[in-house]
């Protein structure tokens, strides 16, 4: 196919028709393998490389840049202002031209970071929060004595409790009076003095007598202690109980050290700037500006211009940032608390700043975890790209975005072995003619307009005074037996309304004799490692080792299901050790993962794969995806079910042997779903999912529709975080956060049935469900 240079380019196609494959594995990876044959090797083994594509020839093809969706760093240390920069420049600026006590020392731009040895607190190393305990968390029962265990780390009658309990006699100290009835000065002292003293204490050894030396050691210093050396897990969690996490009493939670924070900035400190929403901090820099204008701040003329200067340059990245819909997030914003959309945005703005020209952007699905007028902003952004000169292909799934594209790419016409075709190429118009496109069918409006027609709930949830992150004070009613969809502009606080509401319910349950069941399914990993899969994280690997084991082949030689176990050394490749893969370390280039060259990506030794099932081996039904699984084992009952559970869920595409490293958060939600799903109903069930939509195509998306509204004709009640116009059409109950994002959000706009919302004229979701209607 031809694709033209200088467009907006979408990609479309269900989930899993091979969108990505093209976009990333083929078009953006042949241009990273050209430009990194120009890089020296030595440097090239420190670059991430994808791999090179299965192709004939590409020609045309500009430098490319993908913006891929990513999880967050591991390190609680990342933030957005880390990630973005802004906080580089925002260091500076309080270094050069914040306002210092009298007579303090100027600082370099490293003492106003935490990461750094001369900016961390001294008490919590940078972390903000200190480890502490209290005389309520080590003496839980104040009625009961120190014999009877009342210091619960000395509570055992084992040799560190005896000796205790001897130290504290030889101190004068009654074991046997109420914790509560001993003098004050001397409970601070057995749980928290820093003395040490040794006393000649009484013994039995083996049956006689005997003295020895005891060593006090206060309640606070043996429970810190023995925490930082314990190396047992069970030790560890006991030990936790007597101990909480706090502010740092230093820093005050603020990380920096306290010169760093005598600094301010127009009235501020940094890590006070660094809280606030980047909404609202050009404003106060802005006022900060006009003090120094106006000589109310002790700054000098070169201290004005770099201010000037670094506040330009802190708006224009901040402009990019606010422009994509993220003003509502603070610079502290941990990186691990951003969602994949978030970071794609948030880099998506340094792209945009970087000012690039004839350069190839690949990015994936931009508008995931956006509310549609969100999307709006981000469409804009995307032009700017497209304006400046660059190409720009798009994987998404947004038909907004498509229907607005120079050019849609439509893959298909299903999933997995039924998909990998180009279905359409050329404007967006001409898909509507493509007849097994089922990008068209909903594109171009041929679906049946949903009724809106809610059901009745056979009883309410009342959840009063609810607060978390930026709700404060929220109150709402929950239907039972039916499906409310929790909705608003990104950084409503719907995410933190709905973890609000599940901690409630656990909270209430844990009072009442027949509790709900609760099912919270989020979108992180089902495993961190190759070996989990779909097929193991789901049970159906069980049922399928089983069959092998049953077989003539198995029986005769006596193998049990275990055999059939890839982590199993009997079974499984000795030479890839079950991953189905080697790593090739190539010293001077970067590590290549090939395919295992002694059981070529089945993960199995030779012996067992001669064991077959109907003409398959284990190998070759582990490569099966859902959907060809379906029929193989459609006359195995405990197979067949947990196969259309997936099926059900929109994963019909995935192979049951995918590593759960390779599934994006969304897949991974659904197979928790799918998981669920296939157990046995029980009464009084409650689903929660944050936004399960995610990755999916309209027309799985309708499925996950039906298989959700099954569970609410069961009796059963769902409650979701979502954006989707499917979703919020086919609720029972909307409850629509905002009006903005940050701290303009986490107030209750409506709380109505979806037909009702259409008349709420302080509703922003309402405009786009009339639309999603209409068509």
């Amino acid at each position: 196919m031809d694709l033209p240079r200088d467009c907006f380019v979408v990609f479309t196609g269900v989930s899993g028709s091979g969108k990505s494959s093209l976009a990333f594995g083929t078009v953006f990876a042949e241009s990273q393998r050209r430009y990194f044959e120009s890089v020296a090797p030595y440097a090239r083994r420190l670059l991430s490389q994808v791999g090179a594509p299965a192709i004939d020839t590409i020609e045309g093809l500009p430098p490319a840049v993908a913006l891929q969706q990513a999880r967050g760093a591991a390190s609680s240390r990342s933030t957005l202002g880390t990630l973005s920069s802004l906080s580089d420049v925002l260091r500076l600026l309080f270094s050069r031209a914040g306002t210092y006590p009298a007579g303090a020392e100027h600082l370099p731009a490293a003492a106003f970071s935490a990461n750094t040895a001369v900016g961390a607190c001294p008490t919590c190393h940078g972390s903000g929060v200190a480890r502490s305990t209290t005389e309520s968390l080590l003496v839980p029962d104040p009625t009961l004595s120190i014999d009877d265990g009342a210091i619960g780390v000395w509570a055992n009658k084992a040799w560190v409790g005896l000796n205790v309990r001897r130290m504290v006699t030889k101190l004068g100290i009654d074991i046997h009076a109420p914790w509560h009835t001993l003098p004050q000065a001397d409970r601070d002292w057995l749980l928290f003095t820093d003395e040490e003293p040794r006393m000649l204490l009484q013994g039995n050894k083996q049956g006689e007598a005997s003295a020895y030396h005891g060593h006090w050691s206060s309640a606070e210093k043996y429970l810190l202690r023995n925490l930082a050396k314990t190396q047992s897990t069970t030790q560890r969690e006991k030990l936790e109980a007597f101990i909480a996490d706090g502010s740092c009493p230093t820093c005050g939670g603020k990380r920096l050290r306290p010169a760093a924070l005598a600094v301010t900035f127009s009235g501020v400190d940094i890590a006070t700037m660094a809280a606030m929403p980047l909404s609202e901090v050009c404003a106060l820099l802005d006022s900060g500006l006009e003090e120094q204008a106006r000589g109310t701040d002790r700054h000098g003329a070169a201290a004005s211009s770099a201010a000037r200067s670094l506040v330009k340059d802190f708006g224009a990245r901040v402009e990019a940032i606010i422009g994509l819909g993220l003003g509502y997030l603070s610079m502290d914003r941990s990186s691990t608390a951003l969602s994949p959309g978030e970071l794609q945005r948030v880099r998506l703005a340094g792209q945009l700043r970087a000012g690039l020209f004839g350069v190839l952007y690949v990015l994936d699905e931009p508008s995931a975890g956006l509310h549609p007028a969100d999307s709006e902003a981000l469409y804009a952004a995307l032009r700017e790209l497209v304006a400046a000169g660059n190409s720009l292909f798009v994987v998404e799934h947004d038909l907004s975005i498509a229907r607005n594209a120079d050019w849609v790419v439509d893959v298909g016409p299903s999933a997995g072995v039924l998909g990998g075709r180009v279905v359409h190429s050329g404007p967006p118009g001409g898909l509507a003619n493509v007849k097994d496109s089922a990008t068209a069918e909903f594109m171009f409006g041929r679906t049946t307009a949903p009724t809106l027609a809610a059901r009745e709930p056979t009883d309410w949830i009342s959840l009063d005074h609810l607060s978390l992150h930026n709700v404060r004070d929220v109150s709402v009613r929950l239907p039972v037996g039916c499906m409310t969809a929790i909705t608003g502009v990104s950084g409503s606080g719907k995410s933190s309304l709905l973890t609000a509401i599940i901690e409630r319910l656990e909270a209430a349950d844990k009072e009442t004799v027949d509790p709900r069941r609760l099912i919270s399914i989020d979108q992180r990993p089902i495993g961190r490692s190759p070996r989990s899969n779909l097929a193991t994280y789901t049970g159906l690997f069980d049922t399928v080792r089983r069959i092998f084991a049953n077989t003539p082949d198995a029986v005769d030689r006596g193998w049990s299901a275990g055999r059939f176990s890839f982590n199993v050394d009997a079974g499984r490749c000795p030479t890839c050790e079950g991953e189905g893969f080697i790593a090739i370390e190539l010293v001077f280039l970067p590590t290549s993962y090939s395919m295992c060259p002694t059981c070529h990506g089945s993960r199995y030794n030779p012996e067992t794969l001669e064991v077959h099932y109907r003409e398959r081996n284990i190998g070759q039904v582990l490569a099966m995806t859902v959907q060809e699984a379906a029929t193989f084992f459609a006359d195995v009952p405990s197979a067949h079910r947990s196969l259309t559970t997936l099926l059900d869920v929109g994963l019909g595409y995935l192979t049951l042997g995918q590593p759960a490293t390779e599934l994006s958060g969304g897949e991974a939600q659904r197979i928790k779903l799918a998981t669920e799903l296939q157990r046995t109903r029980r009464e009084h069930t409650m689903f929660f999912l944050d936004e399960p939509t995610g990755g999916l195509h309209p027309v799985n998306v309708r499925d996950l529709v039906r298989v959700l509204g099954r569970l609410t004709d069961a009796g059963d009640t769902v409650v979701i975080v979502e954006h989707d116009m499917q979703f919020i059409a086919a609720a029972d109950r909307v409850i629509e956060l905002g009006p903005g994002g940050g701290d303009r959000g986490g107030t209750v706009v409506a709380e109505v049935s979806p037909s009702k919302l259409l008349d709420v004229e302080d509703s922003i979701t309402a405009p786009y469900l009339k639309r999603f209607l209409a068509r």
